[in-house]
């Protein structure tokens, strides 16, 4: 009989033996036993316990990683670089499309040597643990897999990793709820000059398309003093620039009862020292109001960028997707936002190939795009997910088609993106230096206000700086410049 300790679906926010254990420690009490355990390990072998980071997914990931690299610093493991060996093996899993799934498995498929070998503990976390096929999966074709949790209890790793460290038995814990939110976690941020700051958890919106709210929850805000004490410390530590992170960021304080949060967080983040640059992702169009888009104006440190996805350019399929906008709402805005910040770059989220999408509304898909003119645009061919509506509609054009169509997009929206790039040569922009290129270890790179990359020649170190840099090539999806005055 398999050595599991399986508490996988957590009837609320805690699970009884959760709460019980709850009830006398705390995640930094969890998180010093596990300290102890590997301060007797390096006394007696003279070695400290490593651990690496594979994380798949948007940003908001991304910063999950954060959060278990710090307690897993914290707990006294070493991290390692992506391709070195190391005794825990931690992946940040995304579910929104498919490839992502499969591209877990494989990467998790291909440790077994390593597990053996080193006995190297894998802890698989994330959007995809939510998912009961995929924990089923986990259990019984990977066995090497010791350690599962999900969206909602990452604050619980450290709890189970000692569960693990002292029974050698498997540990999958899922809670199906989300729960309050958990402030004062330590983080290991990936960059010092720039960090991403959650503001809001979860999403309300139910697009039939996407899993997100199943596996991240409702929406739940974090207190607008916890966040700008944490913006206030980032600055204290030198960052320069912050991402605000939600599923819809619009839709901040919403579940506090607070109207128009969202502007008067970028308002109070504004006085804060030491930061240039503040960005955010990712907004809803039906949610974006008059008074955010007068922030974005007024705050001279919000960046000229907004990523706005649209998802598709036919009233008929936004319906179906429950996007609850129409393609007049999301011009309408676009012009608004347009006639408030003119040097704004807009991005966005295009799905070609939803089920029941024709060719008129595909066309009407890029006409939008001809008519918004997108610096750039993440393009995706439809994946159904499981759990989801729309998992269940048949799909009534061919792969061929589909593909063909995904094509034309592509072609459309590069051809615009090199004509809105071509328009930076020969100016000078203002870049946040995020270190050496890498494609080319001999430049610098970084980020423009309007979110462009740049690789340019400079001498010495200037990562963290920003810097005047002049353009004199571009392509649709970068600029190459050479370094004029810096700023410091």
């Amino acid at each position: 009989m398999e050595n599991i300790k399986d508490s996988t679906r957590k009837k609320d926010a805690c699970g009884q033996e959760g709460l019980e254990l709850a009830k006398t420690m705390e995640s930094a009490d969890w998180m010093e036993q596990v300290r102890n355990l590997n301060v007797e390990h390096t006394l007696r072998t003279g070695k400290v316990r490593t651990f690496r980071l594979d994380v798949f997914g948007c940003q908001m990931n991304e910063r999950d990683a954060e959060t278990i690299a710090g307690m897993l610093t914290n707990m006294g493991y070493e991290q390692v670089a992506p391709d070195a060996p190391a005794d825990i093996i931690v992946f940040v899993t995304c579910c929104v499309r498919e490839n992502a799934e499969e591209r877990v498995y494989g990467h998790i498929g291909g440790l077994t040597r390593e597990c053996e070998e080193r006995g190297s503990i894998i802890v698989a976390s994330g959007c995809m643990m939510q998912q009961p096929h995929v924990l089923e999966k986990l259990k019984k074709s990977y066995r090497h897999v010791k350690i599962v949790f999900g969206t909602h209890n990452i604050h619980e790793f450290p709890r189970l990793l000692y569960q693990h460290l002292t029974s050698g038995k498997r540990v999958f814990e899922i809670w199906e709820k989300e729960g309050r939110v958990i402030e004062d976690m330590p983080i290991k941020r990936s960059e010092r000059h720039k960090a991403f700051v959650n503001i809001i958890y979860g999403c309300n919106n139910f697009c039939t398309y996407c899993i997100v709210p199943y596996v991240r929850g409702r929406e739940r805000s974090r207190r607008k003093e916890d966040i700008l004490e944490e913006i206030r410390a980032l600055a204290a530590d030198g960052c320069r620039e912050i991402t605000l992170l939600g599923q819809n960021v619009n839709s901040y304080g919403n579940d506090l009862g607070e109207k128009d949060l969202f502007a008067r967080l970028l308002y109070d983040i504004e006085t804060i020292d030491g930061i240039d640059r503040v960005r955010f992702t990712t907004s809803h169009p039906k949610d974006l109001s008059d008074s955010l888009i007068r922030a974005m104006k007024e705050c001279e440190k919000v960046c000229e960028h907004l990523h706005l996805p649209f998802q598709a350019g036919s009233n008929r399929v936004l319906q179906r997707m429950n996007r609850k906008y129409t393609r007049e709402h999301y011009l309408a805005l676009v012009d608004r936002i347009r006639e408030a910040v003119p040097d704004i770059a807009l991005t966005t989220d295009i799905i070609v190939g939803f089920p029941g999408e024709t060719e008129e509304d595909f066309e009407q898909t890029l006409d939008l795009v001809r008519k918004v003119q997108f610096d750039a645009a993440f393009m995706f061919i439809y994946s159904p997910r499981k759990g989801t509506p729309a998992e269940k509609w048949e799909q009534t054009e061919s792969q061929e088609t589909i593909s063909n169509r995904f094509k034309r997009l592509v072609e459309l929206q590069t051809e615009i993106a090199t004509g809105l790039a071509k328009r930076y040569e020969g100016r000078t922009v203002e870049v946040l230096v995020d270190g050496l290129s890498k494609t080319n270890p001999e430049m610098l790179s970084g980020r423009t206000r309007t979110n462009k990359l740049v690789n340019f020649r400079a001498n010495g170190n200037l990562t963290g700086r920003l810097v005047d840099v002049e353009i004199i090539r571009a392509g649709a999806f970068w600029l190459e410049g050479k370094e004029g005055a810096g700023r410091g």
